[in-house]
């Protein structure tokens, strides 16, 4: 049978927020300090709901004072009493307590004993981390703004459609992907004797079936975990990773532009307005002027847009030294990317990029040369949008997956939409993690994500 009590429970947000006291309430969490005064007991409390705590006060003439002794930091306890004004400075409420139970004890060799603790040790006890004053920030603003996405989408006449984390294709054309199979640990049977009686693998994008819907629906996102069999240990790359991908028809790489960066403006302006409390964490700690930086993302005319060509340009004449010298026709590295941000004074859109740069399905631009491909830099993080206008002639869409040695039989079904009813269309991939890295200052993904998938971790 459901405990409703527990159902109704207040939480320690809500009573924060309160306009008047409340009588007989009983408040569950965890202990995070206590210190003891004359006569008197300090128990900080948080259930995860907000970053500040709920103070309870416990008189030593309370019959709860007996639990006092195992209150200690990390331990699960219900107190029962009265939400009255407080009497200390720096918080408008306390717990008047008079019960206390310990639901679940904590020793002197719980882990999160000390103040401060290191990101690198945090990662080794990351199912614990969570209950950390930053972890638990990181971790709220995540649900914050997965719940700002799917707003934004909505209001601006999306779909949201759920496309397969396993598949037989691979979008980017890259091949480093993981493979899923049910043949046994050596078993070197075919392909054909697996399960799917193919090769199968973990999708590194959705955006291929996204494509099919956009050209059925007009306009859709897929919003969800993706995967990359990169034995990459940089700071921005990991083996799983959230990935959000519009598609819309009838959208060119104008639009496209556009939408991306109203995007980034709703759903920093919502961090802004919504999330204060635990950005200020990040503010403080994390990276100072964080605020500074955020609000300049939400100004719709800070965001510049310039074609690869002048981006590379400007590189270039920049005189700034780079490992590796930028030229027409490389690749922007991460310190292309960062200085760029700085030449401009803010978030920068590079368009239309060589075509051998850019994958099989972006659309062939009229010189032949370039695709109306578009990548948005932002400052500290670098990419965190990668798009274009897909390809939607099918006859140039076969010369370019000819000249990328893909099979036209693989992709039969995605040929037949540019067969029968093609439109133009546009989209693009937004980096979640990449987002939340910009959001909070955090310069590592390790430490933005719940549960890192990286090189030989797998452990929570």
């Amino acid at each position: 049978m459901t405990d409703k009590s527990a159902i109704k429970s207040p939480r320690v947000r809500e009573l924060l927020a309160r306009e008047e006291p409340l009588e007989a309430l009983v408040v569950r969490g965890w202990v995070r300090t206590k210190r003891s005064g004359k006569g008197l007991t300090f128990l900080e409390i948080n259930d995860g709901s907000c970053l500040t705590n709920l103070q309870a006060v416990l008189l030593d003439t309370s019959p709860a004072f007996e639990a006092v002794k195992d209150a200690v930091t990390g331990a699960s306890v219900a107190v029962s009493g009265d939400l009255v004004p407080s009497q200390g400075r720096g918080q408008k409420w306390e717990l008047r307590a008079a019960g206390l139970e310990i639901i679940g004890p904590a020793g002197p060799d719980y882990p999160l004993q000390k103040k401060r603790q290191t990101d690198e040790y945090l990662r080794e006890i990351a199912h614990l981390r969570p209950r950390t004053n930053k972890y638990g920030a990181v971790a709220r603003l995540r649900s914050e703004m997965s719940w700002a996405v799917h707003d934004f989408f909505r209001e601006n006449g999306f779909f949201y459609v759920q496309t397969p984390v396993i598949t037989g294709s691979d979008a980017e054309g890259a091949g480093a992907m993981f493979r899923v199979t049910t043949l046994p640990e050596g078993d070197n049977s075919p392909a054909a004797e697996d399960f799917f009686g193919k090769t199968a693998s973990l999708t590194v994008s959705g955006q291929l079936e996204a494509e099919l819907m956009g050209l059925a629906m007009g306009r859709v996102y897929t919003f969800g975990p993706t995967f990359r069999a990169e034995n990459s240990n940089t700071a921005r790359h990991a083996a799983e990773f959230w990935m959000l991908e519009p598609e819309a028809a009838f959208f060119d790489l104008h639009d496209n532009m556009t939408l991306a960066e109203d995007l980034v403006r709703f759903l920093v302006g919502r961090a802004l307005a919504d999330c204060r409390a635990d950005l200020e964490l990040f503010d403080r700690f994390v990276e100072p002027g964080l605020f500074k930086r955020l609000e300049n993302l939400v100004e719709p005319g800070v965001y510049a847009r310039m074609p690869y060509a002048e981006a590379v340009g400007r590189l270039e004449k920049s005189g700034l030294k780079f490992e590796f010298p930028p030229f027409y026709g490389c690749d922007l590295a991460s310190e292309h990317e960062r200085a760029l941000c700085d030449l401009a004074g803010g978030p920068v859109i590079v368009h239309d990029y060589p075509s051998d740069l850019k994958p099989f399905y972006m659309r062939l631009s009229d010189d032949g040369k370039t695709v109306a491909a578009m990548d948005m830099l932002v400052p500290k993080v670098g990419e965190l949008v990668g798009g274009s206008q897909r390809e939607e002639r099918l006859e140039i869409l076969k010369r370019r997956m000819a000249l990328q040695g893909l099979s036209e039989e693989a992709y039969w079904w995605y040929l037949d939409t540019r067969r029968w009813g093609g439109a133009p269309h546009s989209g693009f991939g937004f980096g979640f993690d990449r987002f939340m890295m910009l959001l909070t200052g955090v310069t590592n993904i390790r430490d933005i994500q719940l549960f890192p998938r990286t090189p030989k971790n797998l452990e929570f």
